[in-house]
């Protein structure tokens, strides 16, 4: 029997490119650094955020650990240092090839302190990126039908003002301290804060899985941290819906896995996309705001 959108408990999210538009937000903090070079002053929007996104990807690979407002910085770094080997300027004290704990360098000229000002202030810029119109109406619509899950490519920090925007919409009447993480190790249930208006069940980043989709790892840990948990009703896989826009980071990783998943196909994305045959996944919309129509009609 084919399954309907209405036979399943638990929606996981991706949020960055699915709930909130962050192919904007890159492409607005990189102008810039891309401005000062001839090479890439004259980019389109589609070629920033392909350099962006290769860039990314390796980061992600070769530090699952690190936070991602740090790697976000890295990103910022190794894009300029690659950007002035192209141009034939000598690079500034470079870390491109270290381990990126930190942004700090040796050298007191005030030139290379804007620099690395400059990287650090775009890993932290997740906090100015938009989220999509549809998004905050769908999860409230979405959440009288199903639990819902974050699992995202990010750091706790960093997503508190995500959270804060897909649960407030435009309101500012509320407690910075109503979405942030728990200072202690144990997993994120924001609606566990009786003033919170969080859609959210459980937010899983990855600083707390300790790596980044699409490796499996993260998955898995969602998918029996939903299992072993009451409030998630102790929802098994084939009872948990994956909803992201990213066939790279999401739908492919979940697909292997046997996990049921809705593609977010919106107009214009650029990231998230992959060579070969598209995965499998069961529905498709331009929308979350499509998507909460549909499941609103069964």
């Amino acid at each position: 029997m084919t399954a309907r959108l209405t036979d399943f408990k638990v929606l996981v999210f991706d949020v960055y490119g699915t709930l909130a538009d962050w192919e904007t937000g890159i492409f607005l903090g990189l102008k810039p650094m891309l401005s000062r070079y001839s090479t890439s002053s004259g980019w389109s929007r589609k070629q920033v955020l392909e350099a962006f996104s290769a860039v990314e990807s390796d980061l992600q690979a070769k530090y699952p650990h690190l936070l991602y407002s740090d790697l976000l910085a890295k990103v910022h770094e190794v894009m300029e240092e690659r950007l002035k080997a192209g141009s034939g300027r000598p690079p500034e004290t470079s870390i491109v090839d270290g381990y990126p704990s930190s942004l700090s360098i040796s050298s007191s000229s005030s030139n290379q302190s804007v620099l690395v000002d400059e990287h650090v202030e775009f890993g932290q810029s997740i906090k100015d990126w938009p989220i999509f119109p549809d998004s905050y109406t769908a999860l409230h619509t979405l959440s009288k039908h199903y639990k819902l899950v974050v699992l995202s490519n990010v750091d706790r920090t960093s997503f508190a003002h995500t959270l804060a925007k897909l649960s407030e919409e435009d309101s500012t009447d509320f407690s910075p301290e109503t979405y942030s993480p728990p200072e202690s190790e144990e997993y994120w249930y924001p609606q566990r804060n009786p003033k919170s208006k969080s859609p959210f069940t459980l937010v899983l980043t990855a600083q707390d899985v300790q790596s980044y989709k699409p490796a499996l790892h993260g998955f898995e840990v969602a998918l029996d941290v939903i299992h072993r948990e009451a409030t998630l009703l102790n929802t098994p896989k084939d009872q948990v819906l994956w909803v992201a826009q990213s066939l790279f980071h999401d739908i492919e990783p979940v697909s292997r896995l046997g996990v049921t998943s809705v593609f977010i196909n919106r107009e214009g994305a650029t990231m998230g996309f992959r060579t070969g045959p598209e995965p499998i996944h069961a529905w498709q919309f331009v929308s979350l705001g499509k998507m909460a129509e549909a499941v609103s009609k069964v």
